[in-house]
């Protein structure tokens, strides 16, 4: 019989969500545009990991469990028992993540300092620009549709960019180059809610075509539906997707 004697009781967030796996990374989420992020990439490298669902509806984020980990409240976070020197890291923003699972396993981020430094401006591109952009426009649209100036603004930069994701994926076939990576694991989540946030990739014919390769990998599909329904039911608490 195997034992395993990885501890992570020190780490207040194990209150809340116990770990029925330590010896696993342990993955903080809710299936959103940022936190398929952390599944997908996950599903990807084949890292064992036991997901908990973070309920918006409960306010899980606002948690003191869940703040002692990620105190800027927001989804994905982890807890890597087999952090570097073999001990526990705890890491939030999913753009960190995804650099620290890609290093922590040498998948889906080159080696080489020219191919690396592409994926990174690819990954910066969405967390310095779709992700705060499109996040703006689907929230006013759904919440304060009255307020026309905030969506048009916040609409009109969303569709430049993804003029620059099309542009640059009329030249390659993935954001970075000939190879799938982080950076498209990043970008994806935000075009994969594209129409929840009223987006029409109908101009955008090389983001489509990009988005439909992705969306075929059958680990995309795995980490999009993470935590499956019977995590989500075990959680004892109504799911929302926000």
């Amino acid at each position: 019989m195997e034992l395993h004697m990885t501890d992570l009781s020190p780490f207040h967030i194990t209150r809340k969500w116990p770990a029925q796996h330590p010896e696993r990374l342990q993955l903080y989420s809710l299936p959103t545009p940022n936190g398929v992020k952390a599944s997908i990439m996950l599903e990807e490298i084949g890292l064992p990991y036991e997901p908990h669902l973070v309920d918006f509806g409960s306010d899980d984020q606002f948690s003191p469990e869940f703040l002692s980990l990620a105190p800027n409240n927001k989804i994905p976070a982890i807890l890597d028992p087999d952090g570097p020197n073999g001990h526990p890291l705890a890491l939030f923003e999913s753009g960190a993540i995804l650099i620290y699972l890609a290093e922590k396993t040498g998948k889906l981020l080159p080696v080489d300092r020219k191919g690396r430094s592409r994926v990174i401006q690819w990954l910066m591109f969405q967390m310095g620009g779709i992700g705060p952009m499109q996040g703006q426009a689907g929230w006013f649209k759904r919440n304060a549709p009255d307020n026309q100036v905030a969506i048009d603004r916040y609409m009109t930069e969303t569709k430049r960019l993804y003029g620059v994701l099309d542009a640059q994926l009329a030249r390659t076939p993935f954001l970075a180059g000939a190879d799938y990576s982080i950076a498209d694991i990043a970008n994806y989540g935000w075009v994969w809610a594209s129409d929840f946030s009223g987006i029409d990739l109908g101009p955008f014919p090389q983001v489509k075509r990009w988005k439909d390769t992705i969306a075929a990998r059958a680990a995309v599909q795995r980490g999009q539906a993470v935590p499956t329904d019977e995590q989500k039911a075990q959680n004892k608490a109504p799911f929302v997707r926000k």
